[in-house]
């Protein structure tokens, strides 16, 4: 089974295209993963200059990708789940590079950042006139 689910902050703003052709939009954003390290080990990376937090890069297509680039930008907190994508290629010298990304199924914003449009509470369902409504009573016949 190939699943992982990924909670971190945007290391940087994510980078938007479409593909030629097809027009699909693709979203690739570097995610950091904290390590979960204790307080002491993480004052201790930090000391010797070491990362306390893992950079993933992570793949997004269509609407959501279109989305995430909307509404998300550096240090954002997102969730991802999808699976592990590895790859290879040929440098100019000739060395073999190992990719590793994870290619994203679903993403979910934790947080509201500086790049949108909206904020959270502006969102609006329907026209906000709620005269229409009634107020339902309490019934004891209903089963749950």
């Amino acid at each position: 089974m190939n699943n992982v689910t990924l909670i971190g902050r945007a290391a940087r703003d994510p980078e938007l295209r479409f593909v030629p052709g097809s027009g699909m939009a693709v979203t690739k954003i570097t995610m950091a993963v904290d390590k979960g390290l204790s307080r002491d080990k993480k004052q201790e990376f930090e000391n010797q200059g070491k990362p306390t937090a893992d950079f993933i890069r992570v793949v997004v297509w269509g609407k959501q990708a279109e989305n995430l680039s909307q509404y998300v930008s550096k240090g954002s907190l997102f969730a991802v789940n999808g699976s592990i994508q590895t790859g290879s290629y040929k440098t100019a010298s000739g060395e073999t590079r190992y990719t590793i990304e994870v290619l994203a199924i679903r993403v979910e914003f934790l947080e509201w950042g500086e790049n949108q449009n909206k904020s959270k509470d502006d969102f609006s369902f329907g026209t906000g006139n709620f005269e229409d409504f009634q107020t339902i009573e309490d019934d004891d016949d209903v089963p749950f």
